[in-house]
């Protein structure tokens, strides 16, 4: 029987940072800085990207290009003229099979929905806002600098601009109750997106929420709470014809799925460009870590010396496996058969019988009871 999941194959995707952001949120641990007018700095991260571009295309050789993602940092902040060149240097570069998905993050400001329409002939058609939350207090507390009705305004600008729209949602904040969550999830549902991603926060001891926490300013859900959102967050979207394809991840359609994530989901090659940047890439038939300096002025001179990547690793068979299913057993596609038997994981068996696990005769995927709990599934299989 062939398996139904499309491989990745030779196809090459690209992953570009932009580190700058209006302001920076206090859940935030990327690799970030303010945008305090350095034009041109960033006019020479735009020349050291198209430059770090050409020379891993070099490193890697001839490739179809199957998606790109502008992530952050805010790119939407990015001059329109700077996203078109990028988009046209890598469709020369890796010439696309046919008409490929390319992804823009953006932040509801009135001032960058007004730019959509530039980003839109730029060539993205695909944006990926970051709502956050459609209650003014919850976005104070996430130190947003949008409100409800902006983001509502710049969700209808982005519809009209765009044949493809995600918007982010954060949940499990403090005194947030199901309910709550539940109808401020229902209000999203009429801005007239196609994607979503709903993203439990996460506490990281290096962010300002992290040092709050420590602190014990406030606390977030015990995890018996986070659970009920979590639940609460699968039954609204389930009800409104999204698809969990993913665990953070719904979409309403298969069409609405994100090709990029998709892509890396399930092992394929990507280049990371920009400061900080992860990619994977086959490289003298091994797969292959990549991580770009983080500091921009670091980065910038390492491209310009042929040296732009502070980490540069090559996977055992072991490690890429175990990436693979990291990866996979988020997804409602699951793994092959063939990424497990060689880990020889001792509890398949067990997980597939408690209900976890469900196995196809060409794959393994995490069952919705076992979803929530992939860290422990992911360590048995794993051990």
């Amino acid at each position: 029987m062939t398996d139904p999941v499309p491989d990745p194959g030779s196809d090459v995707a690209l992953y570009v940072h932009w580190p700058y952001c209006a302001r920076i949120c206090p859940y935030c641990d990327f690799n970030v800085v303010r945008d305090r007018g350095r034009t041109e700095e960033q006019a020479g991260l735009v020349a050291a990207i198209l430059a770090d571009l050409e020379a891993q295309a070099g490193l890697v050789g001839p490739r179809r290009l199957a998606s790109i993602f502008f992530g952050g940092g805010t790119p939407s902040l990015m001059n329109p003229d700077a996203v078109g060149e990028i988009i046209q240097r890598a469709e020369t570069l890796f010439p696309p099979r046919g008409a490929i998905e390319i992804t823009l993050e953006a932040n509801p400001t009135d001032a960058e929905a007004d730019r959509f329409a530039a980003m839109a002939e730029a060539g993205v058609n695909r944006l990926s806002m970051g709502v956050q939350s459609l209650d003014d207090d919850a976005l104070t507390f996430l130190g947003r600098n949008h409100s409800a009705d902006e983001a509502r305004r710049a969700v209808a600008v982005a519809v009209r601009a765009f044949p493809r729209l995600s918007i982010d949602l954060i949940y499990a904040r403090p005194g947030q109750t199901p309910a709550k969550w539940a109808a401020e999830l229902t209000a999203a549902l009429d801005l007239g997106f196609e994607h979503v991603s709903p993203y439990q926060l996460t506490i990281e001891p290096t962010t300002a929420f992290g040092r709050a926490v420590a602190r014990h300013v406030w606390a977030p859900p015990d995890e018996d709470l986070a659970a009920e959102l979590y639940e609460t967050t699968q039954s609204v979207l389930e009800a409104a014809g999204f698809d969990a394809y993913e665990v953070s991840n719904h979409a309403r359609g298969v069409a609405a799925r994100s090709a990029h994530n998709l892509h890396v989901w399930r092992g394929g090659d990507y280049l990371g460009l920009g400061p900080g940047a992860h990619g994977r890439l086959t490289l003298d038939g091994a797969r292959t870590a990549t991580v770009a300096h983080r500091r921009i002025a670091e980065y910038m001179a390492g491209v310009a010396s042929a040296h732009p990547w502070s980490e540069r690793d090559a996977l055992t068979p072991a490690e890429a496996a175990e990436e693979r299913i990291l990866l996979g057993l988020r997804t409602i596609e699951g793994v092959r058969r063939n990424d497990l038997e060689g880990l020889r994981p001792a509890r398949l068996n067990d997980l597939i019988a408690d209900g976890f696990l469900t196995a196809t005769p060409d794959r393994i995927i995490a069952t919705p009871a076992g979803r929530p709990l992939l860290d422990s599934i992911l360590k048995a299989l794993l051990t």
